[in-house]
């Protein structure tokens, strides 16, 4: 098939026209989302809105073009605009919301702990003392770490919510310091901050020094350095004494940002304030002295080095080491021998040799040797390194006696010259003049037993030029041929090979004889009396015969690394560095170049690659190439050391270097395999920046994380830019996005970004409709799956044969017969295996009962010549079973037979079923035997769905007698035989020989389902068996065993019929503290019950219970806790469970609305009643006559007659007729009033009665 986009370069063809502008598109992302206007739905069943549909021959004309202008194309209109209709499908929700109200929050808080808001349902306004009260109440540690945060994020939306209430809210003290302890326990460190700069504007910092340490080290461990420094500073700017630990987690940040000056004053800040340094890290302290002395700041080192040895802490040799080499650069020695004599200990050595070249090179070797002998006194044990550094100094100065004697002394301690010393010795020898002496020197080398190396003889080849000694140089060449260090051809000269080694072109330096008759050119003569000389520039040649001397003396370490580097020879590349390091010596910038190239390439030394990067970054000036730190970071990331390469990445982005493509990709491909969110986000940015694309090869595992993260306009900014830089690429690029976003569930974008790709003027392939349908259909979007595959059917273009797979039980599912029929047709045009496109639509139609649609299917088949397989054969059982067709099914069953065709697991279920219910077990029972001849299906699963059925209708004894059959077989039975049998003698009524079963199921150590363990203890406790279900429910608490609702609820109240009131609680009590109680818990019974009983407290637990893990209890709980509360006369309890209850949305029971009225005046709280009696009128309910008389006698008693008249009034507005106790008590408590007349000229006690319904005419009697 063609790819999903093609766009083409040639200006020449023309563009195809859209119908539709593409400003025209909906804006609303769901509108469009359910457009079809460019997949017209043929379907009515498809409520799709389109935009403005575009014709049919324009759509399909747009499709089938394959060429397009690519100047058309805007890849930035196209992201800004995708994401704008795409930005609502990936926001995210959070527990917090824009404008909360105080209801909304305090009802999420209530899911947490419901029992801490209840009280402030019937306030609309909070006072500080509220939050405060609130807060406290919710200052407790989760056991689930995902709920504290979400605790906190809501109790913060409250505070900030109070605060909001006016400009005159001040929020208690106390508040604000366990505010921010809540914050910074759960890592909103920012948050916390800020609410402690605000109490520090109030003047208030008692109590935050444990919360700014938390804030303290918190930044720290979130790596936020900038933050973590900020906010020591701060706290200490106000005099806060941090912990020690606080301190100690900001120097270690400190020293590893190399942050010496600040580090030094937290050092110095930690003596002062008494901490001192003994419980330092030593990481982090050798580090801070490591980097304090070497910028040049020794003197401070030794403070600190001091304080830490006035604790008793000796220094570590690595201190030891960077005073002494701090001293070294510069260049105090004195200081270093008082340092050393103070401490008593030796630096490592090769700082002792890096300070006595020094020595050497400043005073001469004679100096140098003194300054060794102090060191000695030290406990510096001086090695072969050593004196081999005087003997090459020795022999720079020309004392080549010296240098001798240093060489005795070497023999002499029992150590072993290395080949550098005797390379040395010889080179000074040549220089002196002395080349028969250097011979000697040369053997006394081999007789030590030290092999030579080209080094070695290049000296000895330079020394005899120099003197033209050609009789010994060829002499040496020879011997080099001897140690296989070189070859040579038959007639090739040996000179010339000797001037080879030496550097030398050897057509520019000839040895020629002079014929001359005075021998004038003659420099010297051969065995034979020849005069020689040699015709070149003789001034070039004694200076390129000194330097190799001279290279012999004191060797160029550098130049010996670059050359193991340039052959691939690491690891002698690595002896040579540590030579070089041993001698005191400094690695160039190419040096450090070569063989960090030569490391990162290498699969064993990219860690090596790494630590070398640092010894430049900290020891030396120099800059490594961009090409090295580039390869060094890929190296880093390919072996997983994702953290380094970052310090690399962050090291060339400090100094503007550029980072190539590849790494880029490197490490986000690597960031995104260990899932590190943070620093994924920040080296995309950086990418972002540099504007970053990944290969193709890996564009599909990028955008396939970025969409399983929900970073996807991340992802569609990738897409945008990828299409704009590589437009050959078009169609693959398109085609990878489209289908990795519809794989992991962003199949709505994938339409949308569909539709703006032909808005914008690609053109969509085949394969596009392919990736929308199934993504539609992996979702669970049937309905857009549909209206999709409508513009496919309208087209005839053909899913591939896996979305066939998928879309056809869909559709036959939705009973979409004639467009499952329709596609087949379609497949069967592109030439599809027929017999599989059958069988697919096939067992679509027998699974939902289609029967009379799959029988002529099944005849279709065979007349076109397509041999129906077994697949189709058990659709048709599956068909018929469903249709409960017998007699079809038996002829079915017969062809299959003849066939040798087998049933499957399902068949054979569905034949069991059919068979059981019509009461044909003999049939069943032959169909096994059958089976069991056949050996097709496992025999322990034709067991297992024949005890099924057989229980299911009741048939125990048929079961009991399987079970007999199975063990006579060798069978045994398995967690699925004993679950059918639990369960099945449970619904027998068999309490006993299910518990049977359920024993023995736990004795073979199988776990029952959660059904069977419900059946058994209901039954058991229906059936009086307390005992048995009490030790059945201790063997499930002894394994850990949840216990779901049914079981509670039966054991429970088995005991409350009991009469065990107190061990009803304490089981229930136990539940909760081993966490035995499952999510979906319902406590709706045992809370009615338990208020029934009076135990008000334990159905108020129930029910927060029931809040707490997500569930709300129905009214009934409610009501019944309400008027539990009413009848002990805890009115204000009953209050706030009503108006939580209101609050949740539901109904109170005329009941809990009259019992608590009544309490209410009945307590004094008459007002408040009247005003509850008004909102059960309001919420439609009618009041009782009780009802408005509890009011009428509250305000009796607090003698408020006006407003007694007036509840009077309003009860008889309801229908109640008031009885005539209450009118003859307003009256005689009326007769002496002395209330002027109303409005009507009437007094009060007339308006009363005629309200009442009696009638006053003038001139009557009393």
């Amino acid at each position: 098939m063609r790819r999903i986009l093609r766009t083409s370069c040639n200006q020449q063809l023309p563009i195809i026209q859209s119908n539709r502008h593409p400003q025209s598109l909906k804006s609303n992302p769901l509108h469009h989302h359910f457009s079809s206007s460019n997949f017209p739905p043929k379907d009515p069943s498809f409520t799709a809105k389109p935009s403005t549909p575009r014709s049919s021959n324009a759509f399909f004309d747009e499709i089938n073009n394959t060429h397009i202008l690519i100047s058309r194309i805007s890849p930035s209109t196209l992201s800004e605009s995708v994401i704008s209709k795409c930005s609502p499908f990936w926001s995210k929700k959070g527990e917090t919301f824009t404008n909360p109200s105080l209801h909304t929050i305090l009802i999420k808080l209530s899911s947490i702990s419901p029992e801490s808001v209840r009280r402030y349902w019937r306030v609309s306004s909070l006072i500080p003392k509220h939050v405060l009260e609130i807060v406290l109440g919710f200052d407790f540690v989760c056991e689930n770490p995902r709920n504290e945060s979400r605790k906190v994020a809501l109790l913060w939306d409250l505070f900030n919510w109070a605060s909001e209430q006016s400009e005159s809210f001040e929020h208690e003290m106390q508040c604000c310091e366990v505010m921010a302890s809540m914050l910074a326990r759960i890592g909103s460190f920012r948050e916390a901050e800020s609410l402690v700069r605000v109490m520090e504007t109030r003047g208030v910092l008692v109590g935050t020094h444990e919360i700014l340490c938390k804030i303290v080290e918190g930044y720290a461990n979130a790596g936020e350095i900038e933050e973590s420094v900020s906010a020591f500073n701060w706290s200490r700017s106000r005099g806060i004494v941090p912990s020690e630990q606080c301190f100690r987690v900001v120097l270690g940040i400190l020293v590893q940002t190399k942050r010496i000056r600040l580090a030094y004053r937290v050092c110095k800040d930690m003596i002062e304030v008494g901490f001192g340094l003994s419980n330092v890290e030593n990481s982090s302290y050798e580090r801070l002295i490591e980097l304090l002395c070497k910028e040049g700041k020794v003197l401070q080192a030794r403070r600190l080095v001091k304080n830490r040895s006035d604790s008793g802490i000796e220094p570590s040799c690595a201190v030891v080491n960077a005073i002494a080499d701090g001293y070294c650069e510069k260049k105090d020695f004195e200081d270093i021998l008082l340092f050393l004599n103070e401490v008593n200990i030796a630096p490592d050595p090769y700082v002792c040799n890096k300070i006595l070249i020094s020595q050497c090179r400043r005073f001469g070797t004679e100096e140098a040797n003194l300054f060794m002998k102090e060191l000695e006194f030290s406990g510096f044990q001086p090695d072969e390194t050593t004196f081999g550094i005087f003997i090459s100094l020795s022999c720079r100065e020309g004392k080549l006696k010296d240098a001798l004697v240093y060489l005795s002394e070497i023999l002499s301690r029992g150590l072993k010259p290395d080949i550098h010393c005797y390379n040395a010795l010889i080179g000074g020898m040549f220089k002196k003049g002395m080349w028969k002496q250097a011979r000697d020197v040369f053997e006394d080398m081999l007789e030590s037993g030290i092999t030579p190396e080209v080094s070695t003889f290049r000296v000895l080849l330079a020394g005899y030029c120099k003197y033209r000694r050609f009789v010994e140089v060829k002499a040496v060449i020879e011997e080099m041929m001897k140690y296989g260090l070189i070859e040579m051809f038959p007639l090739e000269d040996p000179l010339s090979k000797a001037f080879s080694l030496l550097g030398f072109d050897p057509l520019v330096v000839k040895l020629k004889r002079d014929n001359g008759a005075e021998l004038r050119k003659a420099e010297f003569f051969d065995a034979l009396g020849n005069g020689l000389y040699l015709e070149t520039d003789l001034d070039e040649y004694e200076n390129a015969l000194m330097c190799v001397l001279d290279d012999a003396i004191f060797p160029n370490f550098n130049t010996l690394i670059m050359n193991k580097c340039d052959h691939d020879d690491i690891e002698a590349a690595l002896l040579v560095k540590e030579k070089m390091v041993c001698r005191g010596q400094k690695s160039s910038s190419s040096a450090y170049s070569a063989l960090m190239k030569g490391l990162s390439v290498s699969r064993s030394h990219a860690m090596k690659a790494f630590y070398l990067f640092e010894e430049v970054y900290e020891r030396t000036a120099q800059q490594l190439p961009c090409e090295t730190l580039n390869l060094l970071i890929r190296s880093l990331c390919k072996r997983g050391s994702l953290r380094k390469g970052k310090i690399v990445l962050d090291y060339m982005v400090h100094r503007n270097l550029p980072v190539e493509n590849e790494t880029y990709t490197a490490l986000i491909m690597n960031l995104q395999k260990k899932g590190w969110q943070k620093e994924l986000r920040e080296c995309w940015e950086l990418a972002r920046k540099d504007k970053w694309l990944p290969p193709l090869k890996d564009f599909k595992a990028i955008v396939t994380y970025l969409t399983h993260q929900g970073m996807l306009n991340e992802a569609i900014v990738l897409l945008t830019n990828m299409l704009e830089s590589q437009t050959h690429m078009i169609s693959d690029i398109s085609d990878i996005f489209l289908e990795q976003l519809c794989d992991t569930g962003h199949a709505v974008i994938g339409h949308i970004i569909a539709e703006e790709v032909l808005a914008h003027g690609w053109v969509l392939n085949h394969t596009t409709y392919n990736y929308l349908v199934s993504g539609f259909l992996k979702e669970k979007r049937y309905q857009e799956a549909f209206g999709i595959f409508d513009a496919m059917t309208f087209k005839k273009v053909a899913p591939s044969m896996d979305v066939y797979n998928t879309l056809m039980p869909q559709l036959c599912r939705f009973h979409k017969f004639e467009k499952a029929m329709a596609l087949k047709e379609i497949m069967l045009q592109e030439g599809e295996a027929p017999h599989a496109l059958y069988c697919v639509l096939l067992n679509g139609l027998c699974r939902i009962g289609q029967i009379k649609l799959a029988t002529p299917l099944f005849e279709e088949m065979s007349a076109k010549g397509v041999s129906p397989g077994a697949d189709a054969y058990n659709a048709l059982v599956l068909g018929y079973c469903l249709d409960n067709n017998s007699r079809k099914l038996g002829e079915v069953l017969g062809l299959m037979v003849r066939k040798s065709f087998s049933l499957t697991n399902s068949s054979y279920r569905h034949l069991v079923r059919m068979m059981c219910l019509q009461d044909r077990v003999s049939h069943a029972l032959r169909l096994k035997e059958f089976l069991r001849g056949e050996n097709v299906l496992q025999p322990l699963l034709v067991y297992n769905i024949l005890l099924f059925r057989f229980l299911q209708t009741g048939n125990g004894a048929l079961g009991l007698s399987l079970v007999d059959e199975m063990k006579s077989k060798g069978l045994e039975l398995d967690e699925v035989s004993y679950n059918f049998l639990v369960c099945g003698f449970c619904k027998s009524e068999d309490v006993l020989r299910s518990m049977e079963f359920l024993n023995s199921m736990i004795g073979n150590n199988f776990r029952p389902s959660n059904r069977s363990l419900r059946m058994v203890i209901r039954h058991l406790c229906d059936h009086h068996y307390l005992e048995k279900a009490w030790e059945l429910c201790r063997v499930m608490e002894s394994r850990g065993w949840t216990q779901d609702s049914t079981v509670q609820k039966a054991l429970v109240e088995c005991l409350l019929s009991h009469g065990k009131l107190q061990e009803a609680e304490n089981y229930l009590h136990r539940m909760e503290e081993r966490g035995l109680i499952p999510e979906n818990i319902l406590y709706d019974v045992l809370i009615k019950r338990f208020s029934w009983y009076g135990k008000i407290k334990m159905a108020v637990h129930l029910l927060n219970t029931m809040l707490k893990n997500g569930r709300l209890p129905n009214s009934t709980s409610y009501d019944s806790v309400i008027q539990g509360f009413c009848a002990c006369k805890s009115v204000n309890d009953a209050y706030d469970f009503h108006t939580e209850m209101l609050v949740r949305g539901q109904t109170p029971s005329v009941k809990s609305w009259d019992m608590l009225i009544y309490g209410l005046s009945a307590n004094g709280q008459t007002a408040e009643s009247e005003r509850l009696l008004d909102s059960m009128v309001s919420s439609g309910q009618n009041p009782t006559r009780n009802t408005f008389q509890s009011v009428i006698n509250g305000y009796y008693t607090q003698n408020n007659l006006k407003k007694a008249s007036e509840m009077l009034h309003k009860m008889q507005q309801h229908g109640h007729v008031p009885d005539f106790r209450t009118h003859w008590t307003l009256i005689s408590n009326l007769s002496n009033s002395k209330d002027k007349d109303s409005e009507d000229g009437g007094g009060f006690l007339s308006n009363l009665l005629s309200r009442s319904g009696f009638s006053w005419k003038k001139g009557s009697k009393g």
